[in-house]
């Protein structure tokens, strides 16, 4: 069971989206999938078409010590459970910064969820800042995929994020956390900019680049509405085609056979 932070500072470049519809591909491909939502804002929540409770979010182990087994919810998709988020995961950005332990506290939270072996996979998705939460996922993280839209505030938004990866490993916080994977989103293969900008990433990152673009898709942007990922909301669109690509291709990275 591997541990997989899905991170990105900045806001807007498909970070939940590719959290929901990565782990909602994976599921259908067999893997056992929890996504933890670790961003206050619950988008992942909602776009899995789950309310957000309070006391049911990851607030109540982190800072409160319940059971994380216990907050752990079906999703209506075989084989994908999630830790939803609830707007009090706010406070732990205080809470556990006084507390004097935050980048060892989550590691401690997820302890019992790796040991139980129910699942293949575990998601955390970030909030969109280089605070506390998104610290705290890096260090309990075995790896790291960064979805990075193709837009030049992008690549310097990634320079941020591999600075930082490197000061949790120098930190000894957690010394095996690596960047796995970029993944390109927000794709428009008519604009020059979009072409510009992967062949960048390219040549400074050719070993971690997925090969799967994410396009640009109005479709996209509608499924969180409708508390769907997007194989359940437009199945045959072209959006469906790259998630389920990068679904293969992630395994395939792996060398893990999808049944």
């Amino acid at each position: 069971m591997r541990v997989v932070a899905i991170t990105n500072q900045k806001g807007g470049v498909g970070k939940t989206t590719t959290a929901i519809n990565l782990a909602a591909c994976l599921a259908d491909l067999g893997q056992r999938v929890l996504l933890v939502d670790l961003d206050p804002q619950a988008n992942a929540t909602s776009g899995l078409g789950l309310a957000q409770e309070e006391g049911h979010s990851l607030y109540a182990a982190l800072v409160m010590g319940a059971d994380p087994l216990a907050l752990v919810r079906a999703t209506h998709r075989p084989n994908l459970s999630m830790i939803a988020s609830h707007q009090e995961l706010a406070g732990c950005e205080i809470e556990l910064a006084q507390a004097g332990n935050h980048l060892a506290r989550l590691r401690e939270v997820l302890a019992p969820l790796r040991q139980s072996a129910a699942y293949d996979w575990i998601f955390l998705d970030c909030p969109p800042s280089l605070g506390v939460l998104m610290t705290s996922a890096l260090a309990a993280a075995d790896e790291l995929l960064v979805p990075l839209q193709c837009e030049y505030f992008g690549l310097e938004g990634l320079g941020k994020i591999v600075d930082l990866v490197e000061q949790i490993r120098q930190s000894g916080a957690n010394a095996q956390l690596h960047l796995e994977g970029i993944i390109m989103t927000l794709f428009d293969a008519r604009a020059n900019l979009s072409q510009q900008v992967l062949s960048d990433v390219k040549n400074f990152f050719p070993e971690v680049l997925y090969q799967t673009v994410i396009p640009r898709s109005i479709r996209l942007g509608e499924a969180p509405s409708h508390g769907k990922p997007i194989i359940e909301y437009e199945p045959n669109g072209r959006a469906s085609t790259a998630y389920r690509a990068l679904a293969a291709e992630f395994l395939r990275r792996r060398n893990i056979q999808a049944s």
